[in-house]
C-alpha cells in the first residue's frame, strides 16, 4: 500500500512539476507580445493554438524529459521576439509538429485556423519514413524550400525550430549532434545570411562549432572572457575622442563595441593560420543613428567624416553597401580605421532602421517596406530559387547543390551594355551572366566582351563590370560548361540542354541499332543487354547514346560477337594461366585491420578503410560511412566532407569510436610556416623530427617566398596525443611562425 501511495506522489509531483514549466514556456510567449500591437483577435487565436497543441501533444515528452508543448512554446516565441514575425507565424509554430506527431490531420488545422495557416503548417511538416529516396535529408529540404516563394515564413519558422533544436542539443546522441550540425551549417545558417538574419545566423556558427570542434570552441570562448577587460579599456579609449566630435552634431546616435562571434575568430584562425593573440580585430565599433528615413544616407556619411578625420582610415577597406544595398536588403557603411596602439578597428555606420533590417532581416524589411523603395529587394532572389525549384532535377541532392549555390554571401554588380544592372554572387563568371539575362541567350553564347575587351567564357566578374553576350544559333553547351558556371539558374539550364541532346543522340543510336539489327535479323532484346554489358555501359540509354554520339561503332562492335539463330555470342579469348594470388600482408594490410568499434561492435567484421581526405588517427572524433561498393569508410567528424555526407547521405552514416587498445601507427602531414633564413631550413627541422622526436618522415616540401618558407612534412604517427606533441615541439623551435595539421 505505501509502495502505490508512494507512485502516487511521484506521479502527482512530476504532474506539478511539468505544469510549471509549461506555464513558464507560455509566459515568456506572452511577455515578448505583450508590448505590442496586436490584435484582440490575434491574441485569442495564439491562445486557441496553444489549447490545441497542448491536448495535441498530450503526455508527449522531449529528449530532455521536458512536456513536448514546451518546444512550440519556445519555437513561437523566437519567432517574435528574436526574429520579428507577426502573429500568424506564432500561430503557425505553436501547431508545427502537431500533424507529424499526433493523431492530428490537416483537415482539423484548418477547420480550426483556416487555410492561411494550414498552408504554412503543411510546409513544416516532414515526409514521412515511407518516402523511398535515395536522401531524405535532401528530399525534406526541397519540400520546404519549394513553399520559400510562396510563403517565407515557413522556412523562417523551420529555422525557429532548428534554432531551439540546437539550444538544447546537449541530451542527444553525439552522431545525431554531428548530423543535425552538418545540415545547419550547410543549409540553415547560409539561408539565414541570405535572408538578413545576421543574429541568427551568428548563433547558427556559433552553436555548430561548439558541437563539431569542443575544444577550439571553448579555447576561444575562455580566451575572450579573459582578455574581456583589455578589449572594454581599448574600445572605451577608441570611442572617447569620437564621441567629443560627435556630441557636436547634436544627432541621436549610439556606440558601441560589438564583439566578433566564436566561429568568426575560428575561420580567422584556420584560414589566416594564426593564434588567437595574433587576431587583432576582435571586435567591430557600430555607430547607429536615429535619424528620419529622408536624412540617412546624408548623416550616415557625415558621420563617415568623423570617424576618418578622428583615426587614420584605410581607403581601400571602405564598403559602401548605402549607395548599393546587398541583394538581402543590408544597408550600412563599413570603414577600417588604424586605432590606439596601430590596431586596426571596423567601424559600421548605419540608420536604426538599418540596423533593424540588419539584425531582422526579412522580417524587419517588411515592417519598413513603406518607408524606402527596397521592395522589391528579395523579389529577384525569389525569382532563382523559383527558376531552381521549376528546373527538373535527377534527385533531390543535385537539386539541393543547385539551391546552395544561390545562397552566396558576397555579389558583384554587373551592367549590360545598356546599363541594365544584374546582380550575381561573388565568382560568377560571364556564362552565368549570360543565363541570368535569358536561357537562349546562354545556350547560344559564342564570344564574350568585359569592359570591351574580348574574354573566355570562364572569365570571373567584378563589380561594375560592362559584359556584352554575342551568340550564335549553331553554339550549343558542352559538358564543360558545367565547370564554368557557379549559379544555380546556369547549372541546371546546361544539365537540361545536356540532357536533351543526349537524349536525342540516343534517339539516333537506338534507331541506328535497330536498323543494323534487323538487316542481321538479329534479335533486338535478348541481345541488348549483352552488347550494353560487353561494352560496358550501365543502361540501353547509355549504349544509344554511344551510338548516337559515335563514340561506338556498331559494325566494328559486331565482329567480337558470334551469330547463332538470331542471339549473338561472346567470341572469348583464350584462357590464360593465371599465378597464385598473393596474400595480403605487411602494414598496408594491418592498417586495415585498426581497432574501431561501428555501432558498439567490433569492425573487422566489415570491409572499412580509413579515408584519405581527412586521414582520421587515433583518438580523433570519427564516424563511419557506408559506401555504395566499397564497404565502409572512416572519417574524422570534422573532416571537410563530413557537412555534405552527413547532409546528403545522413542515412548512410554509422557511429563509431576507437578501440582502447591499439598498435597501429597513421600517415599525418603538417603545413609548418617560419623565417627562411638561408641554406639549412630542411636540414634542422628534418633533424629534429627524425633524431630529436624520433619520427619517421614520409614525405617533405618546402617553398621560400621573401624571406618566409612553407613546408609540408608527411608524417608517421601513433595517435592524435602524438600529434600534439610533435606539433608544440615544433611551434617552439626559433624561426618557426605557425605549426597545423592539414586538412586534405
Amino acid at each position: 500500500m505505501e509502495a502505490a501511495e508512494t507512485l502516487d506522489l511521484q506521479v502527482q509531483l512530476q504532474k506539478e512539476k511539468d505544469q510549471r514549466l509549461i506555464r513558464a514556456a507560455y509566459r515568456r510567449l506572452l511577455r515578448a507580445i505583450s508590448h505590442s500591437e496586436i490584435a484582440a483577435e490575434d491574441k485569442n487565436q495564439i491562445r486557441d493554438a496553444f489549447e490545441f497543441a497542448l491536448n495535441a501533444h498530450g503526455n508527449q515528452r522531449r529528449k530532455s524529459g521536458e512536456p513536448y508543448i514546451t518546444h512550440p512554446l519556445e519555437v513561437a516565441r523566437i519567432c517574435y521576439e528574436e526574429m520579428g514575425l507577426g502573429p500568424t507565424a506564432v500561430i503557425a509554430a505553436l501547431l508545427h509538429d502537431t500533424v507529424e506527431d499526433t493523431p492530428v490531420e490537416l483537415s482539423d488545422v484548418e477547420h480550426k485556423f483556416g487555410p492561411k495557416i494550414t498552408k504554412i503548417v503543411d510546409g513544416l511538416t516532414k515526409l514521412d519514413g515511407l518516402y523511398n529516396v535515395e536522401s531524405p535529408q535532401a528530399e525534406n529540404f526541397k519540400k520546404v524550400l519549394s513553399t520559400l516563394v510562396e510563403d517565407v515564413r515557413v522556412v523562417l519558422i523551420k529555422m525557429a525550430d532548428r534554432l531551439h533544436n540546437l539550444r538544447t542539443i546537449d541530451i542527444m546522441p553525439r552522431h545525431k549532434q554531428l548530423k543535425i550540425a552538418a545540415e545547419t551549417s550547410y543549409i540553415y545558417a547560409p539561408l539565414a545570411h541570405r535572408l538578413g538574419l545576421y543574429n541568427l545566423k551568428s548563433e547558427f556558427m556559433d552553436l555548430c562549432l561548439k558541437i563539431t570542434e569542443p575544444e577550439l570552441f571553448h579555447e576561444i570562448n575562455n580566451k575572450l572572457k579573459q582578455t574581456q577587460k583589455d578589449r572594454n579599456k581599448f574600445i572605451n579609449d577608441f570611442i572617447k575622442p569620437l564621441k567629443v566630435e560627435l556630441d557636436k552634431l547634436h544627432l541621436n546616435y549610439k556606440i558601441f563595441g560589438r564583439p566578433k562571434t566564436i566561429s568568426s575568430i575560428s575561420n580567422k584562425i584556420k584560414t589566416k593560420k594564426v593564434a588567437f593573440e595574433e587576431i587583432y580585430d576582435l571586435f567591430a565599433v557600430r555607430i547607429v543613428l536615429d535619424v528620419p528615413p529622408e536624412k540617412e544616407k546624408s548623416a550616415c556619411w557625415l558621420f563617415y567624416s568623423i570617424v576618418t578625420d578622428v583615426h587614420r582610415p584605410i581607403p581601400e577597406r571602405l564598403k559602401d553597401w548605402i549607395t548599393t544595398p546587398k541583394s538581402n536588403g543590408y544597408e550600412s557603411l563599413h570603414t577600417t580605421v588604424i586605432g590606439p596602439g596601430g590596431r586596426y578597428v571596423e567601424v559600421q555606420i548605419r540608420s536604426k532602421r538599418m540596423d533593424e533590417i540588419a539584425e531582422k532581416g526579412f522580417a524587419a524589411h517588411w515592417k519598413y517596406k513603406e518607408v524606402n523603395s527596397l521592395q522589391s529587394v528579395y523579389d529577384h532572389w525569389f525569382d532563382s530559387v523559383r527558376d531552381v525549384l521549376e528546373t527538373p532535377h535527377n534527385d533531390a541532392i543535385e537539386f539541393l547543390n543547385d539551391f546552395k549555390a544561390n545562397l552566396y554571401g558576397e555579389e558583384v554588380y554587373i551592367y549590360t551594355p545598356n546599363g541594365d544592372m544584374k546582380v550575381l554572387p561573388k565568382g560568377a563568371t560571364v556564362l552565368d551572366f549570360a543565363f541570368s539575362i535569358h536561357t537562349d541567350i546562354g545556350y547560344h553564347a559564342s564570344a564574350f566582351k568585359v569592359n570591351n575587351k574580348l574574354v573566355p567564357m570562364g572569365q570571373a566578374l567584378e563589380s561594375g563590370d560592362q559584359v556584352q553576350i554575342l551568340t550564335n544559333k549553331n553554339q550549343k553547351p558542352t559538358e564543360d560548361w558545367i565547370q564554368l558556371v557557379v549559379t544555380g539558374k546556369a547549372r541546371s539550364r546546361i544539365r537540361t540542354a545536356l540532357k536533351e541532346e543526349k537524349r536525342k543522340a540516343a534517339d539516333m543510336g537506338k534507331e541506328i541499332l535497330e536498323r543494323k539489327f534487323k538487316n542481321g535479323k538479329l534479335l533486338l532484346d535478348e541481345n541488348l543487354d549483352l552488347l550494353a554489358k560487353t561494352f560496358n555501359f550501365k543502361t540501353r540509354f547509355d549504349l544509344y547514346c554511344a551510338i548516337g554520339e559515335e563514340r561506338l561503332d556498331v559494325t566494328e562492335s559486331l565482329k567480337t560477337f558470334h551469330i547463332d539463330k538470331g542471339r549473338l555470342i561472346e567470341i572469348k579469348p583464350e584462357p590464360v594461366e593465371d599465378k597464385e594470388p598473393v596474400a595480403k600482408s605487411g602494414p598496408a594490410a594491418a592498417k586495415q585491420n585498426v581497432g574501431i568499434l561501428v555501432n558498439g561492435e567490433n569492425a573487422r567484421q566489415y570491409h572499412y578503410t580509413l579515408a584519405h581526405c581527412c586521414n582520421p588517427l587515433h583518438g580523433d572524433e570519427i564516424f563511419a560511412y557506408v559506401t555504395t561498393n566499397s564497404g565502409l569508410r572512416i572519417h574524422r567528424s570534422n573532416c571537410p566532407n563530413a557537412e555534405h555526407l552527413m547532409v546528403n547521405h545522413g542515412y548512410r552514416i554509422l557511429k563509431a569510436e576507437w578501440s582502447d587498445k591499439l598498435e597501429e601507427t597513421f600517415n599525418a602531414e603538417l603545413l609548418i610556416i617560419g623565417i627562411d633564413d638561408g641554406p639549412g631550413v630542411i636540414e634542422r627541422l628534418s633533424h629534429h623530427i627524425s633524431t630529436k622526436l624520433g619520427v619517421n618522415i614520409t614525405s617533405f616540401s618546402i617553398k621560400g617566398h621573401q624571406g618566409t618558407f612553407e613546408g609540408k612534412i608527411g608524417l608517421t604517427v601513433n595517435n592524435r596525443t602524438h600529434l600534439n606533441y610533435i606539433i608544440t615541439a615544433l611551434s617552439q623551435l626559433e624561426g618557426i611562425s605557425s605549426v597545423h595539421r592539414v586538412d586534405h
